[in-house]
């Protein structure tokens, strides 16, 4: 027999009760009581024991780890708080002092707003004072220029009637006869007569109307009066009586003449001497300016075309060392065609005959660009250049696989090549009966 195992399960088996030797039941026989089991001792498991503690020990530093984790992650959210204050705090400081200097920027605009309003108030307040007294003194001077042309004219007739008063007695002398005295209205006409005269040149000096007329007829009275005063003065009188007399007749209407002269100069206006001198004056300034002018003009037009004579000498220069074929060409196209220099149409034409295209483009210019495409469409698309296709237009869908280098044929495989169309297949098709039959038509000709 075999002994039952102490522990089932971790746990200590109940010791199992012995009966001594075995005999066969006696219904009759008075029944044995059975004795009671000894209580067995706890086994101790050390293994199970070790176990435990590990356990133990594993879910305190479990335990211990959850918590330094759980610490340092509060630590980092308590800095990280504490980082974000500062940067709250931060931006706050920077929007306040950012508020501060808006305010006393705004501050600063509405000062000098106000500034210039004040300064244009006051600049304007003064042009208006400026306008006013200037005004005012234009108001003063006319009226001074009315006043003092009014006193000129009044002194003028005042001194036509002063000299008309001291050559009419002489005139009258001159005309006095008693048997005739009606004679001595003749004076009196002639003096009229001139007076009259030189009204109607007035007249037609504020009329705007031709007035040499009337002023000549004037003079002419004038000078008659003072004949009539210079004869009679000498022969009846004293010589200075008749150039007295005579100067008088002249005077008074010369005197009338000179003020209508100037007004009439007034009314034209003609400008007075010194006005003549500064305009002529000005005139020179202006054209010895525009010869100044004129001269650095031409200056300038001689720099610019030297300028771009210079730029077409170094570009022609630069198109025979960069491209001597291409210069060379073109010499001969100018020289065929009649032109001195060569044009842009003669260098866009050689550029096409020698290399084919245009300026700015050639064979190496074009692989680059093409090259520079492939590039970026590589890189577009993450992948190496060499597995872009060389051409644009290159066919996708390839009938055998790459061979290299290899020294045999590349070998088909199912698949290689995509399904033809229904169509093709069945154009296929029908070429393939036609030959058929022509070939059996052959064989069955006779021969």
């Amino acid at each position: 027999m075999s002994t039952a195992p102490p522990q089932v399960n971790g746990h200590q088996r109940p010791a199992m009760p012995i009966y001594g030797e075995w005999r066969p039941t006696d219904p009759q026989a008075t029944p044995t009581p059975p004795r009671e089991p000894k209580p067995a001792e706890p086994a101790v498991d050390h293994v199970a024991l070790a176990e435990a503690a590990a356990i133990r020990e594993r879910a305190a530093a479990e335990a211990e780890e959850r918590r330094i984790k759980a610490e340092a992650e509060a630590e980092a959210v308590l800095i990280k708080a504490a980082e974000e204050a500062r940067k709250l705090k931060l931006a706050n400081d920077k929007a306040e002092a950012r508020a501060a200097e808006e305010q006393a920027a705004r501050n600063a605009r509405i000062a000098e707003s106000n500034r210039k309003q004040k300064e244009a108030e006051r600049q304007e307040a003064a042009a208006r004072k400026a306008e006013e007294e200037q005004q005012k003194a234009d108001a003063a001077s006319a009226e001074a220029i009315a006043k003092a042309a009014s006193n000129w004219r009044r002194y003028a007739i005042t001194f036509y009637a002063v000299c008309a008063v001291v050559a009419l007695p002489v005139q009258i002398a001159a005309f006095w006869d008693p048997k005739a005295w009606w004679l001595v209205i003749a004076p009196l006409m002639l003096e009229g007569a001139a007076l009259v005269v030189t009204k109607g040149a007035a007249a037609a000096v504020a009329a705007h109307r031709p007035h040499w007329h009337y002023r000549l007829v004037s003079w002419l009275f004038a000078f008659i009066a003072a004949g009539i005063n210079l004869w009679h003065g000498l022969a009846a009188f004293d010589p200075a009586t008749a150039i007295g007399t005579a100067f008088a007749s002249i005077a008074g209407p010369g005197v009338w003449d000179l003020h209508e002269h100037g007004r009439i100069r007034k009314r034209d206006g003609v400008p007075t001497r010194r006005e003549r001198r500064a305009a002529a004056k000005a005139a020179k300034a202006e054209a010895a300016e525009k010869a100044a002018a004129k001269l650095f003009e031409a200056e300038r037009q001689a720099h610019l075309e030297n300028a771009a004579r210079d730029a077409v000498k170094q570009l022609d220069e630069a198109r025979a060392s960069q491209f001597p074929e291409v210069h060379r060409h073109a010499l001969k196209l100018a020289a065929d065609l009649g032109e001195k220099v060569i044009t842009e149409a003669i260098w866009k034409r050689a550029k096409r005959d020698v290399e084919g295209a245009d300026p700015g483009e050639s064979a190496e210019t074009i692989r680059m660009r093409n090259a520079a495409e492939m590039r970026v469409e590589a890189a577009r698309q993450k992948k190496p250049v060499s597995a872009l296709s060389k051409t644009k237009n290159a066919q996708l869908g390839i009938q055998t696989p790459r061979s290299g280098y290899r020294p045999v044929p590349p070998v088909r495989k199912p698949k290689d090549t995509p399904p033809y169309h229904r169509a093709a297949g069945r154009a296929h098709g029908e070429l393939l009966r036609r030959s058929t039959a022509a070939k059996k038509t052959s064989a069955e000709e006779p021969k």
